[in-house]
């Protein structure tokens, strides 16, 4: 009987001093790392990018107007570096087939998607951008 009480009151011991120093620990670190983090979506302008066709011959142009999805707290960063982003989008596009549809005036979004995000991973960083968004995709 006296093994059981001792064991009891091990295990309730246990898990209060587990418990304090889990609070105590969370205390002084601070808030959790998964805190949702505020976004805004900074505009890009328009973008004219080539579209270009897989042999490497050029199909036309498109505008495209887009939106960038960063942490409320890097938003002056993300526009005062945007012409650097844009030059890196423009030294993408003229590699990069675009052009879909029999004409080639369809541009593939998946695409330049894509390139705007490598682009701004070389720009800003991974962690800045968290997506591109196409809000409007015209031929020239």
């Amino acid at each position: 009987m006296k093994k059981v009480l001792v064991s009891a009151l091990v295990l309730v011991l246990g898990i209060g001093v587990g418990g304090g120093a889990a609070y105590g620990t969370s205390l002084m670190l601070g808030a959790p790392r998964n805190a949702p983090v505020k976004t805004e979506f900074v505009p890009t302008g328009t973008i004219l990018a080539p579209l270009v066709f897989g042999d490497g011959s050029l199909a036309s142009y498109v505008s495209f107007e887009v939106q960038l999805e960063v942490p409320s707290d890097k938003r002056e960063d993300v526009q005062l570096r945007l012409p650097i982003l844009l030059n890196a989008i423009n030294m993408r596009t003229y590699r990069t087939p675009m052009a879909s549809g029999r004409d080639g005036l369809i541009p593939g979004l998946a695409v330049f998607r894509k390139v705007v995000l490598d682009a701004a991973a070389e720009t800003y960083g991974k962690d800045v951008i968290r997506r591109a968004v196409v809000t409007q995709a015209s031929p020239v």
